[in-house]
């Protein structure tokens, strides 16, 4: 079950339902329970181990610049509290997800019980039309966004189903939506979308809840594309391009693309509260819901259409 859309001001659907059905949703106390969240160097991971935190959570923000002197891991370690330690993660990299693990394990004030969240949020963007992506450009994508959740889900299930917690992944309404110039995006996604739902009917005996969070666009707010980045991209993309397909694409038609992309850059929701809420409402909720929507109305319905309309016709409304 998914969230019905945002307010067009960017209000999640938990502060506009009944309040009555919010606090009987929010039946969990944050005290006492202890989340790791990866990606924590910036957007939505690092507002989130704030947000967290100021909740009453224990929280581990794995952040993949620690030991280089990050400005998102030394903004955070300079909270100084118990409730907020940052670990080196790159989730990549299989022995600093053990070493994580370890540490984590180490930290517990009661092993036995386990761990009760694990927020999937570390994750890369990219864009560029299906000839203009090497393979390189695919697996690489894929190895952070796909593969680095399933490794680190891995590790810390254990820990998760024994608290019988939650596993909340960050997905996207492009796991579920494909649009030009995003496939790598997309295809990344899409998998984390499936592994999510495999994962949630397994877990269901164990107990533990597993969820996808689908924002929409959020660029503004967490500056995961620069104009710079995309100028930069472009030029690797259309210097490695062969002959062949510059000739029958075209520059000026390239070029199109890329100021797409360069405008794409200023566009999104500026509010991350949206997001904020929705995890923390799928990691304190009795009963959570399988999919969480923060997005914009035009957004949500669109993807309505996408997943029950016919193919024919939406590729007419958005594949332009």
């Amino acid at each position: 079950m998914g969230r019905s859309p945002s307010s067009s001001s960017s209000s999640s659907l938990s502060s506009s339902l009944p309040l009555f059905f919010f606090s009987f949703a929010q039946v969990r106390k944050a005290e006492g329970k202890v989340v790791l969240i990866t990606g924590c160097d910036k957007g939505f991971g690092h507002a989130l181990a704030r947000h967290l935190h100021s909740r009453g959570f224990t929280v581990f923000a794995g952040c993949l610049l620690k030991d280089q002197g990050g400005d998102g891991a030394r903004a955070l370690a300079s909270l100084r509290s118990e409730r907020l330690r940052v670990l080196q993660l790159d989730i990549c990299r299989q022995e600093e997800v053990d070493r994580a693990l370890s540490l984590v394990q180490e930290s517990l004030e009661e092993p036995q019980q386990g761990l009760w969240g694990l927020v999937n949020n570390a994750g890369v963007t990219s864009f560029g039309e299906v000839e203009f992506t090497n393979l390189d450009g695919y697996r690489e994508v894929a190895e952070v966004n796909l593969w680095g959740a399933i490794r680190v889900t891995k590790a810390f299930l254990p820990l998760v189903r024994r608290a019988k917690g939650r596993v909340v992944n960050l997905t996207s309404a492009l796991g579920r939506v494909a649009s030009p110039l995003r496939s790598s995006y997309c295809i990344s996604k899409f998998g984390l979308e499936a592994f999510t739902d495999c994962l949630r009917q397994e877990m269901r005996p164990w107990g533990v809840a597993v969820v996808a969070v689908e924002p929409s666009n959020y660029i503004a707010a967490t500056g995961i594309f620069t104009e710079e980045g995309v100028e930069a991209a472009a030029q690797e993309m259309w210097g490695r391009a062969s002959e062949g397909v510059r000739a029958d694409y075209g520059e000026a038609s390239f070029q199109q693309q890329v100021a797409r992309m360069k405008a794409f850059v200023r566009s999104g929701l500026s509010d991350l509260s949206p997001v904020l809420d929705d995890i923390t409402d799928a990691l304190l909720a009795r009963l959570p819901y399988a999919r969480y929507n923060p997005m914009e109305p035009r957004w949500w319905l669109r993807l309505q259409a996408v997943t029950h309309l016919p193919s024919l016709l939406t590729d007419w409304l958005y594949a332009n």
